[in-house]
């Protein structure tokens, strides 16, 4: 049970990385232990008793409580992560920004057709990446169970590209 509330641990930056945007920095929730533990529980209580076979932690700071996750479901983890980062054959993705295009990669192999995933990142804003950390999955044959963030950026309505899978948040946030 979390007695901390954690939206308390979280650090917010004005003006980074670029004018205009108000960063959420978790680090200071990870370096706060019952913070670390408390967030890390409650992600864990979204998907405890579903069977899972792989979660994906999308870049980077997925990569921190997607592989815990996955520990602790005794599943495997897979990092999504920009292109150019993974040194096997890779799947890609391409996702439109405010002024542009990017995109995420996974090794090809790293999804076997019917595995069930859980995806992870640590905060969902307009749903770009996650959308395309999706496609990826299903490209390569897996079942998406879950999607989790520990932060949600509701006021920008990313939930509504994921419209079609469980999507779990622990800190939601309805404005800037």
């Amino acid at each position: 049970m979390v007695t901390t509330d954690l939206s308390q641990l979280i650090r917010s930056i004005p003006d980074f990385p670029k004018k205009g945007i108000v960063f959420k920095d978790i680090t200071t929730l990870w370096k706060d232990k019952d913070g670390l533990k408390g967030a890390f529980n409650e992600l864990y209580g979204f998907i405890e008793g579903k069977h899972i076979d792989k979660v994906v932690g999308v870049e980077s700071r997925g990569f921190v409580f997607g592989a815990m996750l996955a520990d602790r479901l005794n599943a495997g983890f897979v990092p999504v992560r920009k292109p150019g980062k993974l040194p096997a054959m890779t799947l890609k993705e391409n996702y439109v920004l405010e002024y542009g295009v990017d995109a995420v990669e996974m090794h090809e192999d790293a999804i076997e057709k019917g595995d069930k995933v859980l995806i992870h990142d640590d905060l969902l804003a307009t749903g770009g990446t996650m959308e395309a950390a999706c496609k990826l999955v299903e490209k390569a044959g897996g079942e998406i169970v879950q999607i989790s963030f520990l932060i949600e950026l509701a006021f920008l309505k990313g939930r509504d590209k994921l419209s079609k899978y469980d999507v779990r948040s622990l800190i939601s946030y309805d404005s800037e």
